[in-house]
């Protein structure tokens, strides 16, 4: 007889394990099958150890740079060895609070992989190749993704590596190829030039960060050139010929690359492979991912499906959003889809990026009559004062038919801790704010975050500072 739950959530990671913490919280018996550990990609080969090693390479940033205040504390150095052990503690100390705020809220955890059979039963097999049988009111698909690989460049963990084997590398690499220039490629090539490799950005279409508004991304070009790394688009590799002093890269207009490491980052793909989907309604694309409705539903009836096993942006926040929506329909609460366009997005890279909303390119594509205002950080006391003042702030507004700014339609910040200054930007959009509402906040000084103000307020037709 199958235990009985309200709901059955295959995968740990972020969407199921916020869907399973937010469920118990509301009262529901909530089952949790994890393979791995809980916490998924999110935690432990992805988000926090990538983040890890980028507050790594900050930290030696600011020690080189520390006479500039003053203080001389030499040329740092950096041993990876302890970078890397305290990647792993943060990593470890989260997952065993997570482990037990899972146990805390009474959440009943089975480790194993569990398979969706019809009536939404759930089979987990055991790593011990046993099996148990859980029954749910609904069934949640959180099974997440795995990195995608390309032809020639077979994973090794000596030569060619994806962001799972990358972080768990022991040292620098001298020379480094980062096959992708999307998100996880540049903050891969931003931390480890900052750390002392060699990085060559190898990226098949036009521009790098190819999500992002154009004088974002071209911020990080002149940045990343800036600092030595070479960025070469339009790039097609074509495989690789391990020898004596590393491996050389061959690409398809005839030219070649000798480099010590290769991360392959060409984005991840849903990991639905173990599933077991055949019995059910449950249709799973070409691309591989799991379809759903705008509410998350499969086809298969009480059947969801969330983060990166569906064709939505793969950011861990999403998933949460997703879970959410989900416990909601559930619990019989009010809710609303999730508006994939207005999400807020964070590169970590240095200059780290965020945005939320239309570019001023999407916009135009859209049918709006825009007005733009761009703003620069070297013009911000507080940039100077911290000594970064690479980047920019820019929000895209409706223009009324006064010819006016009306609705704030984007957000797009570049520079120092803007992941952390979107949020006021991420409001107004999904607030649906406009100009002369938003202009009204005042801001701290000094601040960053001042510069967000005057670009709004420069709409209105008046600004102080900027």
């Amino acid at each position: 007889m199958a235990e009985q739950y309200d709901l059955v959530v295959i995968g740990g990671g972020p969407g199921g394990y916020a869907a399973a913490l937010y469920g118990a919280d509301a009262g529901l018996r909530v089952a949790i099958v994890e393979r791995d550990k809980v916490g998924g990609t999110c935690l432990h080969r992805g988000c926090i150890p990538a983040k890890s090693f980028l507050e790594t390479a900050s930290a030696y940033r600011h020690v080189a740079s520390a006479k500039e205040f003053g203080i001389d504390a030499g040329q740092p150095t950096v041993d990876f060895s302890v970078s890397q052990a305290r990647k792993q503690r943060t990593v470890d100390g989260l997952w065993k609070g997570l482990s037990g705020l899972i146990k805390s809220r009474k959440v009943d955890s089975y480790a194993g992989s569990g398979s969706l059979g019809p009536n939404r039963v759930v089979t987990v097999e055991g790593v011990d190749g046993s099996t148990i049988e859980l029954s749910g009111r609904a069934v949640l698909l959180a099974a997440g993704s795995v990195p995608r690989t390309i032809p020639g460049f077979e994973v090794d963990g000596q030569y060619v590596m994806t962001s799972d084997e990358i972080l768990m590398l022991d040292r620098i690499p001298g020379r480094l190829a980062v096959i992708g220039g999307g998100a996880i490629g540049c903050e891969f090539a931003s931390a480890f030039s900052d750390l002392g490799s060699q990085v060559t950005i190898l990226e098949g279409l036009p521009k790098i960060l190819p999500g992002c508004d154009a004088d974002v991304a071209n911020v990080v070009v002149r940045s990343f050139t800036k600092r030595g790394i070479t960025i070469k688009t339009g790039i097609t590799v074509t495989g690789h010929t391990p020898g004596e002093s590393g491996t050389t890269v061959h690409l398809a207009d005839g030219s070649a690359l000798t480099v010590d490491s290769i991360v392959v980052s060409v984005g991840r793909r849903p990991f639905a492979d173990l599933l077991g989907l055949q019995d059910t309604a449950v249709v799973v694309d070409q691309r591989g991912f799991v379809e759903v409705d705008e509410w998350c539903r499969t086809g298969e009836a009480g059947v969801y499906a969330i983060g990166d096993l569906v064709n939505t942006p793969q950011l861990a926040h999403v998933g949460y959003a997703e879970a959410i929506l989900v416990v909601k329909q559930l619990l019989g609460e009010k809710c609303f889809p999730v508006n994939y366009g207005r999400v807020p997005w964070a590169i970590y890279c240095h200059p780290e990026v965020a945005f939320a909303g239309h570019s001023e390119q999407s916009a135009i594509d859209a049918g709006y009559d825009v007005l733009v205002s761009k703003h620069q950080f070297r013009s911000n006391s507080r940039a100077q004062i911290v000594g970064e003042t690479e980047g920019l702030v820019k929000i895209i507004a409706a223009k009324d038919a006064d010819g006016t700014a009306g609705q704030i339609l984007g957000v797009h910040m570049v520079g120092p801790w803007v992941t952390e200054q979107l949020g006021q930007g991420y409001l107004a959009v999904n607030w649906e704010a406009t100009v002369a509402e938003v202009a009204e906040f005042i801001q701290p000084h000094p601040s960053l975050s001042e510069l967000f103000g005057e670009s709004v307020m420069a709409l209105t037709g008046r600004s102080l500072n900027a």
